[in-house]
């Protein structure tokens, strides 16, 4: 072999080795979740965050994303396939799983919330802080909040009055027992089973955001909504996008280096703005309809705050019961949410 041979062997024999090594960084997440592609989160929010991270990566990362749980399971599994590495990534409602979560719960209670972005700005600062105990199996990407909670209804909610006795879907444990303290009788469900509750009379009425009414077909199924004056909320529920261990901590560093760009603060306000942005279209559904939109005057809001009150109490004794300071983390979240909220 002449010396011009040897170094086009040697050069062919390096660009092939360069290339297998590139190819073995190539990795293919499936990212999972409950709702059909239409609805806002995989639609206006998860898409648009895999195709920045699998454009970042120069290709290197390929995320295919499984809607209305095609991979198998039921919603409250999700955090676990995530966990477990039956999945990459998955989307979830972290109240799904009562009780596990306990910290993530400041944020659910009565009139705490703003709107999506601001509070789930404040969740993803709080929680970097306070949850990362109850999160530690997981590489979480964000965690963030949905805008105002309304009730949507088959007979019109006025006053507090009106929800004496109403069965109605509630999100989470905390949600639960507002709906109670409300004069409610709750019944919980994940938010895919909704229509069909609504439809066959298992339930009067659901508490969800407006942004989650059009998949569902709540505007058709009921004609009445309820909102709430002031700039709180009547509640929200927190939501987390996580990644299965193993399958972060096998990415090459300057891979971990996109998800770790895409994860964070940032991450949370896009997805909590995606909600808040995805209100404003259920809401005109509804007017389209020619639904009964209500909103509670100050005085009743404060009927409705007053009767709720006696839960954030109780979650605080509760909290502090099982080590932690429940007051406090009221406190911080409260003032957080102020804070992004300004």
């Amino acid at each position: 072999m002449n010396r011009l041979t040897g170094i086009l062997v040697g050069a062919a024999l390096a660009f092939g080795a360069t290339t297998v090594a590139s190819l073995a960084q190539d990795v293919t997440l499936k990212l999972h979740q409950m709702l059909p592609p239409q609805a806002t989160i995989p639609s206006k929010a998860l898409k648009p965050w895999a195709e920045k991270v699998m454009k970042e990566s120069g290709g290197r990362i390929k995320i295919d994303q499984f809607d209305a749980m095609a991979l198998g399971g039921k919603p409250p599994e999700l955090f676990d396939q995530a966990k477990d590495g039956v999945v990459d990534i998955i989307w979830t409602v972290i109240g799904y799983t009562p009780g596990r979560f306990p910290s993530t719960e400041a944020f659910e209670l009565p009139f705490m919330m703003t709107n999506g972005e601001a509070t789930s700005r404040a969740l993803q600062e709080y929680c970097e802080k306070n949850c990362m105990d109850e999160f530690k199996d997981v590489k979480v990407i964000a965690w963030h909040a949905h805008g105002p909670g309304m009730i949507h209804s088959k007979n019109p909610v006025n006053k507090l009055e009106d929800m004496n006795g109403l069965k109605i879907r509630g999100g989470s444990r905390v949600i639960n027992l507002m709906l109670e303290k409300l004069g409610s009788t709750p019944v919980g469900m994940p938010v895919p089973a909704v229509s069909e509750a609504l439809s066959k009379g298992v339930i009067d009425a659901t508490t969800i955001p407006w942004e989650v009414t059009p998949s569902l077909k709540v505007s058709e199924l009921v004609k009445n909504h309820t909102g709430f004056s002031g700039k709180n909320g009547l509640y929200t529920q927190t939501f987390v996008v996580a990644m299965n261990k193993a399958s972060y901590d096998k990415l090459p560093d300057d891979l971990k280096k996109v998800i770790d760009d895409n994860s964070g603060i940032e991450a949370a306000a896009y997805f909590g703005k995606a909600m808040d942005q995805g209100d404003l279209a259920g809401k005109a559904i509804a007017e389209k309809l020619g639904n009964n939109i209500i909103t509670l005057d100050e005085a009743e809001t404060k009927r409705w705050k007053d009767a709720a009150a006696p839960l954030i109490e109780a979650w605080e004794a509760e909290i502090t019961a099982k080590g932690k300071d429940g007051k406090a983390l009221v406190q911080e979240a409260t003032a957080l949410i102020e804070k992004y909220s300004k």
